[in-house]
């Protein structure tokens, strides 16, 4: 696959098969991803790599049971209510496997350089038939101090990305358009 047309190609998928990723697959694409670019060169990223599904289960329902409890103090999530009172929804979509990516918070440009690391390891995985997707209602549950104490994290880390991975059940047809955008200057 060439780059552009992973780039025009790829999507968030949210429907897996039950086949597994292989370790190696997993290693290979992290170590693909690595190659972002970094201010000053720090490469300031740590990785979790989750497989069990039912403790990605056990996960989803404590992230839900989490943003229930916040609700009334975030207007933005009242439109996920519903989703998140649905026992039968998996933040994690049941995808196989999670691969969670954290920056060093001494690092002022860390949340970017692992922001372009994750689209490193997106584009990677897209190339190899896997489908992906930055799941953000797994940021409640993800970066607490009790989940990164489980993981061997270090408390000089912050969550930037979990990003689940998998084979997907079907792929999406044709492009999508993109909007118009601004240019707000160019002289």
């Amino acid at each position: 696959m060439e780059l552009l047309e992973a780039i025009k190609t790829r999507r968030s998928i949210r429907k897996f098969k039950e086949e597994p990723v292989a370790k190696e697959v997993i290693q290979e694409l992290i170590d693909t991803a690595i190659w972002a670019p970094s201010a000053s060169n720090r490469q300031p990223w740590g990785f979790v790599v989750l497989t069990d599904k039912n403790y990605l289960k056990q996960l989803s329902d404590e992230a839900k049971a989490g943003w229930l409890a916040q609700m009334d103090n975030l207007p933005q999530m009242q439109q996920y209510r519903a989703t998140m009172q649905n026992p039968d929804f998996n933040i994690f979509y049941n995808a196989p496997a999670l691969i969670i990516i954290y920056g060093k918070k001494d690092s002022h440009w860390s949340k970017y350089d692992c922001s372009m690391l994750a689209q490193n390891l997106m584009l990677a995985a897209w190339e190899k038939g896997l489908g992906t997707c930055w799941i953000g209602f797994a940021h409640n549950v993800c970066d607490t101090l009790q989940f990164k104490a489980k993981h061997n994290v270090s408390e000089e880390y912050e969550l930037v990305a979990p990003i689940i991975l998998g084979y997907p059940e079907t792929l999406p047809k044709g492009v999508v358009p993109r909007k118009e955008y601004p240019v707000f200057y160019w002289g």
